[in-house]
């Protein structure tokens, strides 16, 4: 104890020796005329990376002051990382330079990670600058080893400077690392490597596991156009050179960039979470059909108990575990293994049978749907009757419905609507329905207005390829019915339209138009736009998380055999089929004002915000969603504006030009020209080309990616394929669909198996991950992100005006006369609820939130 003791008191002294001695020589380099830097690293603590931030050392680059030598700032000495003051989840450094009199400000920092094996997450560094002036950086970056990496990291302070206004000590250097983030097209890239660069959708097959799992590649031909994802560098597969190899069935090691990839957190509770669902929902199911002779379900009430029985898996389950380790990678079989081992809670029940376990069959509520469900986005205003050149709709079918006017008034009256799953199928039916296990049609829904500002179908039409071959179709018109077997076939085609509708809008409205679309612009951003550059700091939080989400979906979800494949109805068409929807896709259009005037639910009226009328006025998703547009219109021009004083300021900006020219030739450059502007050289075009990328990244995507769980949840209510045919009178089957209605309805939804799995991925998507940030949310505090008070300012505008919305929200939701708000299951519409107030803390299913970025 005495050894201790003396040891603890000889500790002491030098300590206070050590600092008396820094106080001296501080004093008289201020006397020598050298100034004192002190700054505060802030270091993520995650659980399964080490503290590393004693191995590392920095290093200042002054932003004005030149060295002769390498034409770039001058460097400071080289500071190690002192002291250490932590929380659970970072870990803060001091950090002290003395610097020479004509150092000058910094503008940039080199961080070194001295550690052989370890990389950190380093989270910010403020400087307390000469002058009272603190100099903040925003790093979130991973920083490797330089041992890997073989250089130092760079990072830049958070002033934003167009390319012609940077500090002369800052020039090269802005120069250098946008030039070391870009790939030259070849290479498989490491896991420490900072690059970006393009590739083809030629990851998706795995031919060589045989030629039922090879699939087409996507992008870079006339056939298949896509856009580009990131570049993995991958060697091509034995069997086929033109695509990627793969590395297992289930493939989570695809690279992606440090700063797009998600912290350890997210990650592990991204797995976490996706197991959980899959042992609620799925190995009960498995473990089930060893016990029944079939796998339908056998009543409604049976899928209800899906989600009201308490389960906890038992040792059968346990044996049904271990057996997917060969499908597994070794962190997911883990967390696998430590999930089945917890108790689990119950799921919620969707919304759409919390209140009314039977609401769902109501044609009130299948209409209401079209303008607040899952899917918003592709009702459309009906221009021409009958619907289509090979349309069997006739007057007679529908004006019996139309509360006593002709077809022709109705129209003129804007009263008729349709939608529209018939003309893109078409092609692919006799392929989709040669895959075991589908049944499909294209269909066609017409629905009518009515006076309260309310939809009510009015026909449908389910179609299927003649067998002529000469482009002939079978078609079959229902008629909503209230009783008996017209009643119970009106159900049948119902379903058909909504399995139609689920696939369209996992593969379409969910996936390529925002997923696939997004990441061409993260790639182009990182590639050629500095983070000094003001138009990167604005797109960066919209970027967050997307290439590794969309990395995770090739490899779980849309590649061969993935989960889509094997819950969707298109099946193994699926990415073939969204790539003949890329062909037609225009940026032009992607704004929701242009977006609705497109598909005749608005009209152009320069007295009403954002320049357009609804024509149905109870349009929830329209009516929040445009609030939400005007307030991120106004944001981004009012930030655009702070930084580009005329038109000129925008043609000359060569990084800006360089990034706008890669994405329209190289990211989406399959699209034919037109599609996306020509230039980007007015202040005005640049606004709104960023308005739209920041509206697809945040509301339409949120818009279509939260609310599955509450709709698609319950199989019965969305279909997510269809295995029986709607019988024929006198036909095979029709008989068997007499005795029993409901039970041939279940035989015709997905198996048990199959649901339960779709039911397991959509609870994933729908659920907000720990630590999102959100709208008008968590920059808008604090504002170290930039040091700009205007700019500052224009966000907290933004942020306030989100709260009114939120507001406004609420009341429409609580107006019993806004029919589609509520409907008829009493779903409130709450997509667009900005959610500013979360700071990131509130995660699960909230059925409300608007993430910055596509990170799920």
């Amino acid at each position: 104890m005495e050894q201790e003791g003396c040891l603890k008191l000889t500790e002491c002294l030098n300590s206070g020796r050590r600092k008396i001695g820094q106080r001296l020589r501080i004093a008289a380099g201020n006397a020598a005329g050298t100034h004192i830097i002190k700054g505060t690293v802030i270091i993520c603590r995650f659980s399964d990376k080490p503290g590393t931030g004693k191995s590392a050392s920095v290093c200042l680059v002054s932003a004005t002051s030149i060295d002769p030598n390498t034409r770039k700032g001058k460097l400071s000495h080289r500071a190690s990382l002192r002291g250490r003051e932590g929380t659970e989840h970072s870990v803060s450094y001091r950090v002290t330079f003395r610097i020479d009199a004509d150092f000058g400000l910094p503008g940039a920092l080199l961080m070194r990670n001295g550690h052989r094996r370890h990389e950190f997450f380093l989270d910010s560094v403020t400087l307390d600058a000469p002058g009272g002036r603190l100099i903040h950086f925003e790093c979130r970056s991973w920083v490797y080893p330089i041992a890997k990496t073989g250089c130092d990291r760079t990072f830049f302070a958070n002033k934003s400077y167009l390319p012609g206004d940077t500090p002369a000590g800052l020039i090269e250097l802005r120069r250098e690392e946008l030039a070391s983030l870009r790939g030259d097209g070849t290479g498989e890239r490491k896991e420490w490597e900072r690059i970006y660069d393009y590739d083809r959708y030629n990851d998706l097959g795995d031919p060589d596991r045989g030629q039922a799992h090879a699939r087409p590649v996507l992008g870079g031909s006339k056939a298949h156009p896509y856009p580009r994802r990131g570049r993995t560098g991958r060697q091509p597969s034995n069997k086929d050179p033109m695509t990627e190899s793969r590395r297992g069935f289930v493939d989570l090691s695809l690279y992606v960039p440090p700063d797009d990839r998600f912290s350890p957190n997210k990650m592990s509770d991204f797995i976490l979470e996706s197991v959980k669902a899959i042992l609620h929902f799925v190995v009960p199911e498995v473990k089930s059909l060893f016990n029944s002779n079939h796998g339908n379900f056998e009543s409604f009430d049976q899928i209800i108990g899906l989600y009201e029985e308490e389960r906890r898996t038992s040792d059968s389950e346990n044996w049904l575990i271990k057996h997917l380790q060969p499908l597994l990678p070794k962190e997911l079989f883990d967390v696998a293994i430590r999930a089945s081992k917890a108790n689990h809670l119950k799921f919620p029940l969707p919304q759409v049978i919390t209140e009314n376990k039977r609401a769902w069959k109501d044609d009130a509520e299948f209409a209401r749907e079209m303008l607040s469900g899952t899917n918003p986005v592709v009702i459309q205003l009906l221009k021409t009757f009958p619907p289509g050149n090979t349309s069997r709709i006739a007057a007679s079918h529908v004006e019996r419905n139309l509360d006593g006017l002709t077809i022709d008034t109705a129209m003129r009256q804007r009263r008729l609507f349709v939608l529209d799953h018939h003309d893109y199928l078409m092609p692919y039916l006799t392929r989709i329905n040669s895959q075991p296990g589908v049944f499909a049609y294209a269909s066609r829904t017409l629905l009518f207005l009515k006076d309260d500002g309310t939809l009510k179908p009015i026909a449908i039409e389910l179609s299927l390829p003649g067998d002529g071959g000469d482009g002939g179709e079978v078609s079959k018109v229902f008629m909503p019915a209230r009783y008996g077997t017209d009643r119970a076939l009106w159900e049948l085609a119902k379903a058909h339209v909504s399995a139609n509708d689920s696939g369209h809008h996992q593969l379409i409205s969910h996936w390529l138009r925002t997923h696939a679309v997004i990441e061409p612009f993260v790639i182009a951003t990182r590639r050629h736009l500095s983070t000094m550059h003001p138009v990167y700091k604005l797109l960066d939080p919209h970027f967050k998380d997307t290439m590794h989400v969309n990395a995770l979906a090739r490899g779980l979800l849309v590649n061969a055999d993935g989960v889509l494949e094997r819950t969707m109805f298109p099946g193994k068409y699926s990415m073939e089929l969204s790539s003949e929807f890329y062909r037609d896709w225009r940026f032009d259009e992607q704004g929701l004002p242009a977006d609705l005037l497109k598909r005749g639910m608005a009209l152009e009226d320069p007295d009403k915000p954002c320049g357009i009328r609804l024509v149905i006025k109870d349009y929830p998703y329209a009516v929040d969603g445009l609030e939400i547009w005007a307030a991120i219109e106004r944001w981004v021009h009012g930030f655009i504006r702070r930084y580009y004083p005329g038109d000129g300021s925008v043609a000359s900006d060569a990084e800006l030009q360089s990034w706008w020219i890669e994405v329209r030739n190289v990211g989406h450059g399959d699209l034919p020209l037109g599609h996306l502007p020509h230039a980007l050289d007015t202040v005005s075009g640049l606004a709104s080309a960023v308005t739209v990328i920041v509206w697809i990244a945040s509301a339409l995507h949120a818009s279509v990616n939260f609310g599955q769980y509450a709709y698609a949840g319950y199989i019965p209510n969305r279909p997510i394929k269809c295995r029986r045919a709607v019988p024929d009178e006198g036909a095979l089957g029709f008989a068997e669909f007499m005795r029993d209605p409901d039970a041939y309805y279940l035989g015709a939804l997905p198996d048990r198996l199959y649901a339960t799995l779709g039911i397991a991925l959509i609870e994933v998507l729908s659920a907000h991950m720990a630590g999102e940030e959100y709208l008008g949310g968590r920059r808008g505090r604090g504002g170290e992100w930039t040091d700009d008070e205007a700019v500052r300012k224009l966000y907290e505008e933004f942020a306030a005006e989100l709260r009114g919305v939120e507001q406004n929200i609420g009341k429409r939701n609580a107006d019993p006369t806004l029919g589609n708000r509520r409907g008829p299951a009493a779903v409130p519409y709450t997509l667009m609820h900005p959610d500013v107030g979360n700071d990131g803390s509130v995660k699960g299913i909230t059925n409300r939130g608007i993430p910055n970025s596509v990170s799920i």
